[in-house]
This record gives structure tokens, sequence and C-alpha cells, in this order.
């Protein structure tokens, strides 16, 4: 794994996702040149014999890969709920998303 201290860009945006003993960060930042990207986070909590620490894996999405990325998850998703899990009701999970947000 590469150690990228110090290479952190200024964050312009973020967004956080809580997801039971995961937070995914969706986070938008911009390079020397002044263009765009994103970083996705995804930071898990881990219990060690001194206490805990969090684990973290970090994809970068530059704006070329953009409407490939967001067409592909899109789809991902689309396939999973419409074929695998149809009788699945998915506006359950809206509302303790909704839940979770109006706590914080």
């Amino acid at each position: 794994m590469e150690d990228n201290t110090g290479n952190e860009r200024e964050e312009i945006y973020s967004e956080r996702v809580r997801a039971g003993k995961r937070t995914y960060f969706f986070d938008v930042k911009t390079t020397r040149g002044g263009d765009y990207y994103v970083t996705i986070t995804e930071s898990k909590r881990m219990y060690k014999d001194d206490g805990f620490y969090y684990q973290k894996h970090k994809i970068f999405l530059y704006k070329e890969d953009f409407n490939k990325f967001q067409d592909a998850l899109n789809g991902t998703l689309g396939h999973v709920k419409d074929e695998l899990l149809p009788d699945v009701d998915f506006s359950e999970f809206d509302r303790e998303y909704e839940q979770d947000k109006s706590k914080e």
C-alpha cells in the first residue's frame, strides 16, 4: 500500500454515508492544476488487543471516468434490485436512512 502522507488535496465537497460498521466518504478534491476529482473512501472500525483502529480503502475517480462509473454503478444496482431481489421493498431502507440522517 502506498503512503500518500502529504499528498492530500483540499476538499471542496464531502458526503458521508454511515452503513453499519462501515462509513463511506464521497469527497471532491482539486488537483494542483485546478482540476477536480472524487475520492470514495470506505472506513471500517477494526478491533485489536489494545483498542481499535480504522481500516481504510480509497478509490480515486477522475472526470474522464465519471460517466462510465455512474453508468456501471446504476446498471449494477438496477440489476440487483430488478433481477436478483425483485421482491424487496427498497423504500423501507429509505425510511431508515432518513431517520439516521435526522439524528446527525
